[in-house]
């Protein structure tokens, strides 16, 4: 793809606040930077570029200004006024071939984040894009847009990942993404973490926050996602292909819900604030105080659609957990005017189902869809803050793209901090009933940096549908084509570690799906 071999990306050094530790693990083509001028802003890219949302004719373009991003009234350093920060994007990383180029305010009200949304770019191409402000030009980002509705798609590769907990571990897994090549990414939820870790300080690497109390506050939360944006791998992730990014609770606050919600409205409008300020999505989704419009869709040509879910802000309340007991609590997670998406995306959802003009269809979200029941037995039940949580609504949509005859559907998922490997069906207890679909999950970049133990050979016989576990760190790149799905398992080394050297990036496990005929098969 393109003049650029991204393989060739020299990813070294300790994530830092500085310009120069950041740019070290950028690609070389994204180094470019002046002091030329004499500004009256320092450095203000330090927290590198980013790109996402992308379409047959556009892109958000992201970069937020900030010299200073861990100071703590979230500002990142930058004084209390307005700059114009110039941004160019073109078909070559020199910049000798700009495309479009313009000039957009940067406002304290938005902690200087600037969303740019270039229309009329041509479809299934690679670009590249920077901004400059105050005599400093920023890193370079590559980005692509999709193919057009119903082009011919030969491949799609793509990486997901989730859960990156600042104190819990160096982000090895964006070395393995940047050197994929991907042509997208996805996010599924916890960005970052509105608390500190649970584990002691000996089981923690050496990073620390750079406040510890809860994040409740505006000012907070822009400057947590501040502190996770200066990790040098990240930015390198960010600049080498558009994502495309959902949150799930602590983005927030822990477990928060759609209905009972600990998070008060004025916590979840902070929470969606910095969300938005943080990352490359569109305008659509600019929050209104403590809503935000996240579940969307997007379509790779005649190949993919992936329908980006939202499963924590119109959820039902979760039930306390029964811990495999049988009870008023299976009662409630098994009843029907329960859901974990709401009524009116459950609606949306089942009418993108009626529609096929794509191959294979990949929902993004974040909690896992698949049944995973100890004991094996229906009575019991477990798992409330999952698809088991909201059981009645799990069927609604599994049957909903049956009845509509959705041919290839894989749910992609986050969470869990373990790669998992699942395929569905309608009911999970009769081990005879007809493959679905199947469920890729992704364990965490960084969070819970130990290694889980492994489901039983019982717990497995019990849940035949589930065909792996790994509790490692890591990611899940996916290679798509109109024959197959390939999912590679991706784990990574020991994330308390920083020596560039000595990462090891490796695929553990193999799955495809063949397309017409569901569930998994290991490679």
């Amino acid at each position: 793809m393109g003049q650029v071999n991204r393989r060739k990306v020299l990813l070294g050094g300790l994530a830092a606040v500085t310009a120069t530790a950041a740019s070290a693990a950028l690609p070389s083509w994204a180094n470019a930077r002046t002091t030329a001028a004499a500004p009256t802003i320092h450095d203000p890219f330090q927290l590198g570029v980013a790109s996402g949302d992308p379409l047959p004719d556009s892109v958000v373009l992201w970069t937020r200004l900030a010299p200073a991003p861990l100071n703590p009234d979230g500002f990142g350093g930058m004084p209390d006024a307005t700059y114009a920060v110039d941004w160019e994007i073109a078909n070559d990383e020199a910049f000798t071939s700009i495309v479009q180029r313009g000039s957009a305010d940067a406002v304290r009200a938005a902690a200087h984040s600037v969303h740019i949304e270039p229309a009329g770019l041509q479809p299934a191409r690679e670009y590249f894009y920077r901004f400059k402000t105050g005599g400093y030009i920023s890193p370079v980002g590559r980005t692509r847009t999709a193919p057009a509705a119903g082009a011919a798609v030969n491949q799609l590769k793509y990486c997901f990942s989730s859960c990156q907990h600042w104190e819990e571990g160096y982000y090895h897994a964006y070395k393995g993404i940047v050197a994929d090549d991907p042509d997208l990414v996805l996010f599924l939820g916890d960005y970052i973490y509105e608390k500190k870790s649970g584990r002691t300080a000996q089981e923690r690497n050496p990073r620390s926050l750079a406040f510890t109390e809860d994040v409740t506050t505006l000012a907070q939360y822009r400057a947590r996602h501040a502190q996770h944006k200066t990790d040098a791998d990240l930015q390198a992730a960010h600049a080498i292909a558009p994502w495309i990014v959902v949150f799930d609770d602590h983005e927030v606050m822990n477990n928060w819900n759609g209905t009972t919600s600990p998070a008060s409205a004025t916590r979840k409008a902070n929470g969606f604030q910095a969300f938005y300020e943080n990352t490359p999505i569109r305008s659509t989704a600019k929050p209104n105080g403590s809503s935000i419009q996240l579940y969307r869709q997007f379509l790779w040509g005649n190949l993919a659609r992936f329908h980006m879910l939202d499963t924590r802000q119109y959820r039902s309340a979760q039930v306390t957990d029964p811990s495999g007991d049988a009870g008023p609590a299976c009662t409630d997670m098994r009843s029907t005017s329960r859901s974990i998406l709401g009524s009116t995306e459950e609606a949306w959802l089942l009418k993108q189902f009626e529609s096929h003009p794509t191959t294979w269809d990949f929902l993004g979200q974040q909690v896992f869809f698949a049944t995973r029941d100890g004991d094996g037995d229906k009575a019991t039940c477990e798992s409330p803050d999952s698809w088991q949580g909201y059981e009645a609504s799990r069927n609604r949509i599994q049957q909903g793209w049956v009845d509509r005859k959705v041919a290839n559907p894989v749910v992609l998922t986050g969470d869990v901090h373990r790669h998992w490997a699942a395929d569905l069906r309608l009911d999970y207890f009769d081990h005879s009933d007809p493959v679905i679909g199947s469920e890729l999950v992704t364990t965490s970049v960084t969070s819970n940096s130990d290694t889980a133990t492994a489901p039983s050979s019982t717990w497995y016989a019990n849940n035949p549908h589930v065909k792996y576990c790994k509790g490692e760190r890591g990611y899940v790149r996916v290679t798509t084509t109109p024959t197959q799905t390939r999912a590679d398992f991706m784990t990574t080394s020991d994330t308390s570690v920083y020596d560039p050297a000595s990462v090891v990036i490796k695929n553990d496990r193999s799955y495809v799906v063949q397309a017409g005929k569901p569930g998994l098969q290991q490679v």
